[in-house]
């Protein structure tokens, strides 16, 4: 199957053009940059793709909390038809991958944990309430049904937000998330490779150091983390003083969405 990917961009996004890279460096057939008022006008249809991407920024400048108004937009605007639309999108085994905001507008849409509208999870402020701006180590989860970190061990990947910190409605929902591996990407101790709350290891205090959330199909996916950030080896900080391969880590989440679309037939 043919890999047709949407990056959603507008009123605030700032890393679209880092994603369309990575995903035309992954290999989708197809790549489309489309500003959310060509979906209000319906110039742009997103269930046309298979692969929509939800990049990093400051959607309508973090106005009512982090990707807040970018949410009403999309569950209350034309009468919640963006919102049909991406959900359209996992009805016909296509993926959605949010990052940093992107990452904040699915858990404010309801979409992660479960794409079922009701939220019993949210980001807010980091627990030292500063912007944080470094590079993490990360685990991924090998029990995970996260299509988009599969094969993953531990890798380096920069943070740069200020609302990162997940928070669950009440201790079952966070029992029952982490009964499922609905955690796939956790922050870790450079030394253990376990997952941390000890800053700056954990930049901003999400309980059992989680980075990210899936839904239970694996196939909706968001992480605080850039990985359009690093997909060479030269946007590694160290990169001139120890080895690292050419490809850098961060490309390993496209390539998954893209196999992943292209394997369905």
């Amino acid at each position: 199957m043919k890999v047709k990917a949407l990056v959603i961009t507008g009123n605030g996004t700032n890393c679209e053009k880092e994603s369309r890279h990575a995903l035309e460096k992954a290999g989708a057939d197809l790549v489309v940059e489309a500003n959310i008022w060509e979906l209000m006008a319906g110039d742009c249809q997103i269930d046309n793709y298979n692969f929509i991407l939800l990049p990093g920024g400051f959607l309508d400048g973090d106005h009512l909390g982090s990707a807040q108004a970018a949410a009403h937009r999309f569950k209350y605007g034309k009468g919640g038809e963006l919102l049909k639309q991406l959900l359209r999108v996992i009805e016909h085994n296509g993926v959605i991958m949010g990052i940093c905001n992107g990452f904040q507008l699915l858990v404010k849409l309801g979409l992660l944990p479960k794409p079922n509208g009701k939220r019993t999870v949210t980001l807010t402020h980091n627990q030292n309430g500063r912007f944080e701006d470094r590079w993490v180590k990360l685990v991924a989860n090998p029990d995970s049904p996260c299509i988009f970190t599969r094969n993953m061990d531990i890798l380096d990947l920069p943070v740069r937000h200020g609302e990162g910190r997940i928070v669950y409605a009440n201790r079952e929902v966070e029992i029952e998330i982490q009964n499922n591996n609905l955690v796939p990407l956790a922050y870790c101790h450079p030394e253990s490779g376990k997952p941390t709350m000890e800053y700056p290891h954990n930049p901003n205090g999400s309980p059992g150091g989680a980075a990210s959330l899936c839904d239970p199909t694996g196939k909706i996916f968001g992480l605080m983390p850039h990985p359009e950030a690093f997909t060479h080896k030269t946007n590694h900080p160290h990169w001139t003083r120890k080895y690292l391969p050419e490809t850098g880590a961060g490309l390993e989440f496209f390539l998954n969405g893209v196999n992943f679309i292209r394997n369905q037939g």
